[in-house]
């Protein structure tokens, strides 16, 4: 959804594993994970300043993390019962609030409404 959404919208990618890869930063802990938000905040925070739309792709499991990062829109992934990593599926906790919330795999149909509605509400021109 995100590769898909980036160029619907003409804007830069941030997605966490990379991220991490480029900071060789693989604590997956609580405070790893704090460290991730805050980094990917800053990060978007850059492209944002550079008048430039950042999609920024990473788990939030926790409000702690979703507080750090906190993002302008939320795109809540709720297609699967459970992740890869059960440290994540252990600390999970679902958004109170999103403006999205994908139910089905289907990348297209859910980027084009999601286009739809933020050209709409005068998000992205």
């Amino acid at each position: 959804l995100a590769k898909e959404l980036i160029n619907m919208i003409d804007a830069e990618w941030l997605n966490a594993d990379i991220v991490r890869e480029k900071f060789k930063d693989f604590d997956f802990s609580e405070e790893g994970r704090l460290r991730q938000a805050e980094r990917m905040k800053k990060l978007a925070e850059k492209i944002i300043s550079d008048n430039k739309h950042a999609v920024v792709d990473f788990i939030c499991p926790t409000p702690l993390t979703r507080k750090i990062f906190s993002a302008d829109i939320i795109i809540w992934m709720d297609t699967i019962k459970s992740g890869r990593f059960e440290d994540t599926n252990k600390m999970f906790i679902s958004p109170d609030i999103y403006d999205f919330r994908v139910t089905e795999k289907n990348s297209k149909l859910w980027v084009n409404k999601i286009v739809s509605e933020l050209k709409e509400k005068k998000i992205i021109i």
